[in-house]
């Protein structure tokens, strides 16, 4: 179910901030309070488009729950919340999941340790933050139709001396069962275009980044084909940023379900169904072993462990010594030795 908006958009339940403070602080916001209002309001728009058209092509319908962390659990605060709008068990899609969350408190030391690692310069042991993002992962039935995931986030974090620190990160990946090299180009070619409409550099060094990021170590593989990938994105205006952010958005709509419509009724044996499950198995690697995403959230006090773990497929299988055939061994091939998709 979609909720209309009294702001001319159509949301999957009520935003985590009140309405009229959300509008409020969007257009005229005091510093640290504009750009995540606008945010905010991006992602619960995009949370609806994509349900929606997700619910068309899937044949199905999202379940949406809405969820505010517990301010017994957080020194009698509140926390901020989150918006988990899921499907599974389905005939097209085996699980199906487009969150948002919208949170703020004060960061875990495990938390202030990871981010520090990254070159982040936290003062304190107390640090106050917000966050505020949109995930999702497809994971279908048909082997043919691939998996994706997307990811996009705002995060701010106020120091002892009341400045900000802020950043933007996200991308977008695609991970398949079978190699299909037309659906790669396709999806490719659509982040490309979105890229290149603000900076051509930004695409092969985002590509770059996301094969290296979602490379999985002990196996000497990539999770999938990637896509784009970026992180702590503030050397350009929060609202260049943001625009990015948007356009970037905007094209997971297009680079995504024109291929579960073109592969979603396609047939399929029982030993490619089996390959779908290992595969399903090296995603849950990923995951829980290297996901800066997945680590952050299991640090977070009070966190929504079912909307953090949302990632994870319903099944999966992991066999000893599995012997992949031939057209196995070419997804394979590419997974070892990722190659150049984009064609414009």
């Amino acid at each position: 179910m979609v909720q209309q908006s009294t702001m001319e958009e159509q949301f999957m339940a009520e935003p985590i901030t009140d309405r009229a403070e959300l509008k409020e602080m969007s257009v005229g916001g005091k510093e640290g309070a504009k750009i995540p209002a606008q945010m905010e309001l991006y992602i619960m728009g995009l949370q609806a488009r994509i349900c929606k058209a997700l619910s068309e092509v899937g044949e199905t319908e999202f379940k949406v729950d809405r969820w505010i962390r517990d301010p017994n659990k957080l020194d009698g605060k509140p926390g901020g919340g989150g918006i988990t709008c899921i499907t599974q068990g389905g005939a097209i899609f085996e699980k199906a999941g487009v969150n948002i969350s919208v949170v703020h408190g004060h960061l875990s030391a495990q938390a202030v340790q990871q981010m520090k690692s990254r070159g982040k310069e936290l003062f304190g042991d107390n640090v106050p933050f917000t966050a505020m993002g949109i995930s999702s992962v497809i994971h279908p039935v048909n082997p043919f139709v691939p998996t994706i995931h997307f990811n996009y986030r705002y995060f701010q974090v106020t120091q002892p001396d009341g400045s900000l620190l802020w950043w933007f990160g996200g991308g977008t990946d695609l991970t398949p069962t079978y190699l299909n090299r037309e659906d790669a180009t396709h999806f490719h070619n659509t982040l490309k275009t979105a890229c290149d409409t603000h900076d051509e550099s930004y695409y092969p060094k985002f590509k770059k980044w996301c094969d290296e990021y979602f490379h999985i170590k002990h196996r000497g593989e990539s999770r999938g084909l990637g896509g784009i990938f970026f992180d702590d994105m503030d050397y350009i205006p929060a609202e260049d940023a943001l625009a990015f952010i948007k356009t970037c958005g905007d094209a997971i709509i297009p680079c995504y379900v024109p291929l579960v419509s073109q592969h979603k009724g396609e047939e399929y044996s029982e030993s490619e169904e089996q390959w779908r499950l290992l595969r399903r198995g090296r995603y849950v690697e990923f995951n829980l072993v290297y996901d800066r995403g997945t680590k952050f959230g299991l640090y977070t006090e009070n966190a929504r462990i079912e909307s953090i773990l949302m990632s994870l497929p319903l099944t999966a299988r992991w066999e000893y010594m599995n012997q992949p055939g031939e057209k196995e061994e070419e997804l394979l091939e590419v997974l070892r030795n990722p190659i150049e998709w984009a064609t414009t």
